[in-house]
């Protein structure tokens, strides 16, 4: 679909107030394409002020603006994330796959009303959002269309990149926040901020050319630990130290606390896109960092070694099917589900250390569905019986032996 193929009509818009969004906003404009910016309030920690998304979009020719308040959602989708483990290719928290999930039902929520069925986003023809959009607003409804601008030749003949968008939105007096002293682009919610594009595409250029927002690099910070304690309920996260909070709140402070002790700050990694190749990413996720490290220590203590093998393997597939764009198909509702199944046994409190970006597990307590006991001591403890290994190890010795008589070890060279 071409901006020639909308004149005069109107299109829902997913808009983050940004340098893209700006752009085509005013581009579509200015073809006769009628502009409704639907914007979501992820509690995003770089907008101070939140008005000033819609100042901007309707100072870029949107026809309306229509702001949708989604902070409990995401804050549930990051706990989601947190309780299943769902980090793509096991190194990150995949904050934007969770934000999409949110924006785009948000959004497609709000198109109904308006009596709108085309709806436009300006993700880039080479990124994953692109597909995300439009495979869970398709799950949510069928019978959408789609406009995206950078799939359109007309406007890929005027933009090739953010400086060709950055001089177009100067020329034309648009508010935007974007500027060539900060080469790269960012995206954030409440649970953190993905900084990627410009210079950081260059792998010969340094982490630290990126600015933390949420607090600051592990060496620049003070020299000086900080003890925190965390109090988990039936899976939730209830308190921090003796004070009960909400779970947008927690996100809120965790991501200051962690980020001024250099938790989370930056993870650089290299990622396969859905479309077949890498790009390079600069993450800020203090909060679930610490919520996710603490999940998971309450969660060994808890559950036996079949279980956590299986409970790997499925918060894998979950963390590849959110990348995907399908965390609300089947196959992973499927998989939510039976995660749920341990949910409710996670409950303690754990004491953690932050110190330069390290995150030091102290203690634990009140883990009233552990499995610790003294039967693993090294001391004269518990119901086991150092004996009984006797012939337990007989029995497992049996197999070493016949592998060996039937010479299926490989000789070592001992000079």
């Amino acid at each position: 679909m071409k901006a020639s193929d909308l004149k005069g009509k109107t299109i829902g818009f997913a808009a983050s107030g940004g340098l893209d969004s700006c752009t085509i906003t005013h581009w579509l404009s200015s073809q006769g394409v009628k502009v409704i910016c639907f914007t979501a309030d992820l509690g995003q920690p770089d907008e101070d002020n939140f008005s000033d998304i819609k100042e901007r979009m309707l100072a870029s020719g949107a026809l309306d603006f229509i702001s949708i308040d989604l902070k409990k959602e995401i804050a549930e989708i990051g706990l989601e994330l947190i309780q299943c483990n769902a980090r793509y290719e096991f190194e990150y928290w995949n904050l934007t796959g969770a934000a999409r999930q949110v924006i785009v039902n948000g959004i497609v929520r709000n198109l109904k009303p308006y009596n709108l069925n085309i709806f436009s986003h300006g993700a880039t023809g080479r990124g994953n959002d692109q597909i995300r959009f439009q495979i869970i607003a398709s799950m949510l409804n069928p019978n959408l269309d789609f406009y995206a601008a950078w799939r359109d030749e007309e406007f890929l003949k005027n933009f090739k990149g953010r400086k060709e968008m950055i001089d177009y939105c100067i020329t034309h007096k648009i508010p935007i926040k974007a500027s060539s002293e900060k080469p790269y682009s960012t995206d954030s919610n409440l649970l953190g901020l993905t900084h990627e594009g410009g210079l950081l595409e260059d792998l010969k250029n340094s982490v630290y050319e990126v600015e933390p927002e949420l607090g600051f690099w592990p060496k620049n910070c003070l020299d000086e630990a900080l003890t925190i304690k965390l109090t988990f309920e039936n899976g939730i996260p209830k308190k921090l130290n003796n004070d009960t909070v909400s779970l947008i709140d927690l996100f809120s402070k965790l991501n200051h606390i962690g980020g001024v002790h250099g938790v989370g700050i930056a993870k650089n990694l290299v990622e396969n896109r859905i479309i077949g190749v890498k790009s390079r990413g600069v993450y800020e996720s203090p909060a679930i960092e610490i919520l996710g490290n603490c999940y998971q220590y309450l969660l060994s203590i808890i559950v036996d070694k079949r279980t956590l093998e299986t409970y790997k393997y499925m918060s894998n597939e979950l963390g590849n099917r959110l990348y995907e764009g399908y965390w609300i198909d089947l196959n992973s509702t499927m998989i939510k589900s039976a995660i749920k199944k341990i949910t409710n046994l996670v409950n303690g409190e754990i004491t953690i250390e932050l110190y330069k970006g390290k995150i030091q597990i102290i203690s634990v307590k009140n883990v009233k569905n552990s499995l610790y006991t003294l039967d693993g001591s090294m001391e004269n403890e518990g119901n086991f019986d150092h004996a009984d290994s006797e012939g337990l190890a007989k029995i497992l010795t049996l197999s070493a032996r016949n592998i060996s008589n039937a010479q299926q070890v490989e000789e070592t060279d001992n000079d």
